[in-house]
């Protein structure tokens, strides 16, 4: 009897001591490994962000930094600047915000609270497959079914009454082209929309299902707990969402090069065409040829892009920290 136990004890042992064994060398690796990866997305951050800056410094040294504050951008005399593009590029990016927010909140409070069964599951799938579309479609479908809509029947009235108002009226001000900034920011809005609605919708998922019985209990209608319970316990990753978005809407370029209008102008107008400096880089740069000032002032706009982007990231970890605390 002894003996069976003795041999079924070194039989236990023996399976756990290659266990231990087999960790002891895997365990290192596996460290390595997530190490590795880590280190790897740093460097390709940094190649990326050197290559950058250092194609566009001639042109930084050319211009100084009268570059990023000039609005001057003609090729044929070599005289550039950036202003153009990165006041085009946050102003659509602003109204893609302001559009798609209230459609993103509307979309996930019916999906969340009021839609039924068989319905929220076909329109959840619908709004994820926009995610799915390649931008590239977005901006022919733009081109060829919003701006003659905005052409015909959206910018004519508002520029025949809101734009004769005082102030105001130089927002909608110019002739009814089709294509400009708001355009662009309408195109924006859809192609963000699925982003931060899909965030909104498991945020508000997420919230326990005791607060809101508790606030009904206490006879809370449906919009006074989505409004005191579900979105202050959410708003955190909220405002992740939307900053997401931002910076989405940022670096968009097929589908804001078929619908901005493309032209090289600041304007107060909604309606007026612009431009941003994705697609400033993706129209110009086959044109720009190896060494030119023009090339690395494209590279430049590139990195003030990224610069840009960078930025709105980090206020958006500061709003997220600020709200946590």
């Amino acid at each position: 009897m002894d003996a069976t136990v003795e041999s079924m004890g070194s039989g236990s042992v023996q399976p756990i001591t290659k266990a231990k064994a087999t960790g002891r060398i895997s365990d290192p690796i596996f460290v390595g490994l997530l190490w590795a990866s880590g280190i790897f997305v740093l460097i390709l951050l940094g190649l990326i962000i050197a290559e950058l800056f250092q194609g566009g410094l001639p042109a930084l040294q050319h211009f100084g930094l009268d570059f990023i504050w000039s609005s001057a951008w003609n090729p044929v005399t070599e005289n550039f600047g950036a202003l153009v593009m990165i006041y085009g590029t946050l102003f659509s990016a602003i109204i893609a915000v302001v559009v798609a927010l209230p459609l993103s909140f509307g979309i996930a409070f019916f999906l969340t609270e009021i839609a039924p069964q068989p319905l929220k599951r076909p329109i959840g799938v619908a709004v994820q497959l926009l995610a799915a579309v390649p931008s590239i479609i977005y901006g022919m479908w733009g081109f060829f079914v919003i701006v003659p809509l905005m052409a015909a029947y959206v910018q004519p009235p508002l520029i025949d009454t809101i734009g004769n108002l005082p102030v105001i009226g130089a927002l909608f001000a110019g002739p009814p082209l089709g294509s400009g900034m708001f355009t662009a920011g309408l195109i924006l809005a859809v192609m963000i929309l699925p982003f931060i609605t899909a965030m909104f919708v498991e945020t508000l998922e997420s919230v326990p299902p005791m607060l809101k019985e508790s606030a009904y209990g206490i006879g809370a209608t449906t919009y006074e707990v989505y409004k005191n319970v579900s979105v202050p316990y959410g708003k955190t990753a909220m405002v992740g969402a939307i900053m997401l978005g931002l910076g989405r809407a940022l670096g968009e370029t097929m589908a804001v090069t078929f619908v901005i209008g493309n032209a090289t102008r600041m304007s107060a107008s909604l309606f007026a065409p612009g431009a941003t400096i994705a697609s400033t880089i993706a129209n110009e740069f086959p044109e720009a040829a190896i060494g030119s000032l023009k090339l690395t002032s494209l590279l430049q706009l590139g990195f003030i892009l990224f610069v840009i982007s960078f930025i709105v990231l980090a206020l958006s970890r500061a709003l997220v920290r600020s709200r946590l605390d």
